[in-house]
């Protein structure tokens, strides 16, 4: 077997037994989210989002529903949007939201560390540098979901779309191209330590834009670090 192939292989390896162990830990979790979801407002449990995935297919991604379901409008989401259920405020802060999103991993759809999948229309706006990206499977944790944990505090709230597609797309584009050419399944450990670190025990952490080192950071400073202009 080649490097790359026995790479590859321990990376599905981590992924499968990783989301196996994190399904059984959290079930009961899953479990009360799931009620509380149903509990809070009328409507479904899950609600799939429509993403690129792995090599261009449509992924449609699930994530417990955040929003009422007569919600509409943009499709980026403020910290305080107004179309959050009770539960879904709650689900956006803490990001267990995206747990549903475990089933694609066992299934191979995603990885536990990758680019984030994005929507259609916001991949159309970058497609050279998307061809790298969509080589390797979207991830549940990454350079951009910890440089931009708190992205929907970040957005202008009079205009989102322009802001995230002028000001944060372009800096999250640079960072999925900067894994998927050098990811590595130490790269991959690293990512899910400082996961843990930003959700579990709320310590922001700093990407380095140009290497991707991970670094816990002050409290108000920027996400993205730079050492050299």
């Amino acid at each position: 077997m080649s490097k790359d192939g026995l790479g590859a292989a321990l990376k599905r390896t981590l992924d499968v037994m990783g989301a196996t162990l994190l399904c059984v830990l959290l079930l009961p979790l899953l479990v009360a989210v799931a009620l509380l979801v149903v509990v809070d407002s009328p409507g479904p449990v899950f609600y799939r989002a429509q993403r690129v995935g792995f090599r261009g297919r449509p992924l449609a991604m699930l994530k417990f529903r955040k929003m009422h379901t007569t919600a509409g409008g943009d499709p980026l989401t403020l910290a305080r949007d107004p179309r959050f259920t009770r539960v879904g405020a709650w689900l956006a802060r803490t990001k267990l939201d995206e747990l549903p999103q475990l089933w694609h991993v066992l299934r191979g759809e995603m990885s536990l560390v990758g680019p984030r999948p994005e929507a259609p229309d916001f991949v159309a706006q970058f497609p050279e540098e998307y061809r790298l990206i969509l080589a390797v499977r979207p991830g549940l944790t990454g350079y951009t979901q910890l440089a931009f944990l708190h992205e929907g505090a970040i957005l202008d709230p009079v205009d989102p779309q322009s802001h995230y597609l002028n000001g944060l797309l372009p800096q999250k584009v640079a960072l999925d191209r900067l894994y998927a050419a050098h990811r590595s399944l130490r790269k991959d450990l690293e990512i899910l330590g400082a996961t843990m670190v930003a959700l579990v025990f709320r310590q922001p952490i700093a990407v380095h834009r140009r290497t991707g080192a991970l670094t816990r950071r002050r409290r108000g400073a920027p996400a993205l670090s730079q050492l050299d202009n």
